[in-house]
């Protein structure tokens, strides 16, 4: 134990970290694999031990001893003995009870420990998807409930470990073509990592290349595949990735979308077809039954509406891979990854891959405006729904935008907010074009074409963009409003511009917001994310950006 560490362990579970402190990144990377960042202001960040955390880290291959060993080892005094306990036997929880194949009864459920089998065994949810007991510690589970089986007992506090196995599904030849490209070493670590498992997410930042990853883990499973996107334009950027990257021809990838409905050996469907309702019903959920489906990709996992996770729960006996740069759902619906998708089974912390050289560096700059008196009077009596969107946009937010695009003369830049008549009013004065929802997917293709190729130096676009677009020459974003307070969007909205540039220059992320408001406030919730990455935001005034002061000795 060090006497001078940068974390102070309470009792209460919450974890205190000095970012000051010379060793506070080493402390910020030990403990990233089994604590949750819950607050980030600019001196202490608080993190906290949940059970979730605990089990994906266990499921991870982290043992308790080495997470106990990382609270003692940066922990300024004494780490409470119950806590430590605690974590023992938190983790411990993790594969006492284990899904398996019984050589003649099939699925069943096993338990390591009998007493916790007969805890599950009196719980009114549980006994309704289990058959017959066949001894002590061993009961039939009906193969229909595989999933269901792991989320009740997740709340109940006992994860399975399922080491059922997996059907082979229809085998499909999937070659690498490696003769212009190699894998690199954390994406192959990646995709060896999920095989291994079985099943599970990997988690890398944007621009990391998770497609690839993909791509690997279907060269791995030699099987039909079906991966479901964001939307159309990702479904066509998964293709001509696949297309680039391995011996696949085009008569072999179908897209199942609102324009197409080709069901072929890899198979791409957006969730927004797959969850169209009609008549109460789900009808082209159905795509998930049109083949013997080897493995089941889900890109974005952490944006799984809930009719895949309802079909996800039938369907445990495939290979399932999800995809993502954050695990944060704002729904609160992690436990449901955890259990139908599986554990996380690879995650690379932002800054190690930056490190690298394989995302840009990212300088992330806060600018702060103030509402005019009669605003802010429009603002405190307006309703509570009403004023996140009054002060989103704040008129003196447009003139910023300018004076920033206009710095950044010589880079791409992307200008992303939520509200559509906010988006048409910048794109008027940045006389630039403006993708949104409305936009047709052709329009985006060719608007995003002319962003790559610099024919359109700036580009105005809505949450549409937030996911999946391909843009590696984007070096600035400028934020003007978002969802709330999404962890998750922010992290991907500084993804659209970490691909690394061919010059090796820096990416730059603005974020306007309008102090003493809402949205003042949702933006500290929606930096979390990136905080816990290593990332800081540097705080300057509007009135910073109008006289230059705020470029430093930035090279802006």
């Amino acid at each position: 134990m060090t006497t001078a560490g940068p974390l102070i362990v309470q009792s209460d579970k919450s974890l205190l970290l000095e970012i000051d402190h010379p060793a506070s990144a080493d402390c910020r990377r030990a403990i990233a694999p089994f604590a949750e960042l819950e607050r980030a202001p600019e001196h202490v960040h608080t993190y906290r031990l949940t059970p979730l955390g605990l089990w994906n880290a266990r499921a991870a291959g982290h043992d308790a001893e080495q997470v106990i060993d990382t609270l003692i080892r940066y922990s300024r005094y004494p780490v409470p003995h119950a806590l430590l306990i605690d974590v023992a036997d938190t983790m411990s929880r993790y594969g006492r009870l284990q899904l398996s194949n019984h050589p003649v009864h099939g699925l069943v459920l096993q338990a390591l420990d009998e007493a916790v089998l007969e805890e599950v065994l009196r719980s009114r949810k549980i006994t309704p998807l289990l058959g017959a007991r066949i001894d002590a510690t061993t009961v039939i589970v009906h193969p229909s409930e595989r999933g269901h089986l792991k989320q009740a007992l997740v709340k109940l506090g006992w994860p399975a470990e399922d080491v059922a196995g997996y059907v082979d599904g229809e085998r499909h030849a999937i070659g690498l073509d490696l003769a212009q490209w190699q894998p690199r070493p954390y994406q192959t670590q990646a995709a060896e990592g999920f095989w291994h498992g079985g099943s599970g997410v990997v988690v890398l930042p944007c621009g990391a290349g998770k497609t690839i990853v993909g791509a690997l883990a279907m060269a791995l499973a030699q099987a039909t595949t079906l991966i479901l996107v964001t939307n159309t334009v990702s479904a066509r950027q998964w293709r001509d990735e696949l297309l680039r990257r391995t011996t696949l021809t085009a008569d072999e990838i179908g897209e199942y979308s609102g324009a197409r409905k080709e069901i072929r050996p890899i198979t791409i469907a957006t969730y927004q077809v797959m969850t169209t309702k009609r008549q109460g019903i789900y009808p082209h959920l159905e795509v998930f039954d049109t083949r013997d489906w080897g493995l089941i990709i889900y890109d974005e996992v952490h944006l799984l509406p809930a009719p895949i996770f309802r079909f996800t729960a039938d369907i445990q006996s495939r290979r399932r891979l999800g995809l993502t740069a954050t695990l944060v759902r704002e729904d609160g619906r992690e436990t449901d990854v955890f259990s139908l998708i599986g554990p996380k089974r690879y995650d690379a912390p932002w800054k190690d891959i930056e490190g690298q050289g394989y995302i840009a560096p990212a300088d992330c700059v806060e600018v702060r405006v103030t509402l005019p008196d009669p605003d802010r009077m429009a603002y405190a009596m307006a309703e509570p729904e009403d004023r996140y969107r009054l002060a989103s946009c704040a008129a003196e937010k447009i003139r910023l935008v300018e004076l920033i695009a206009q710095r950044h003369a010589d880079d791409r830049v992307l200008v992303i907010g939520q509200y559509l008549d906010q988006l048409e009013e910048l794109g008027e004065h940045l006389s630039a074009p403006v993708v949104t929802g409305q936009t047709s997917v052709r329009e985006r293709e060719r608007l995003f074409a002319s962003f790559r190729d610099g024919q359109t130096r700036v580009l105005v676009v809505s949450k549409v963009a937030n996911f999946s677009v391909d843009l590696p020459e984007a070096g600035v974003a400028i934020q003007v409003s978002g969802t709330f307070g999404s962890r998750q969007e922010e992290a991907q909205r500084l993804g659209r511009i970490l691909r690394p540039k061919a010059d090796g220059r820096a990416a730059h992320f603005y974020s306007i917001v309008t102090r003493d408001t809402v949205d003042a406030d949702f933006a500290q919730h929606r930096q979390r994310f990136l905080a816990e990455q290593g990332y800081a935001y540097r705080i300057v005034d509007a009135d910073d950006i109008r006289t230059g002061a705020w470029e430093g000795d930035r090279g802006l």
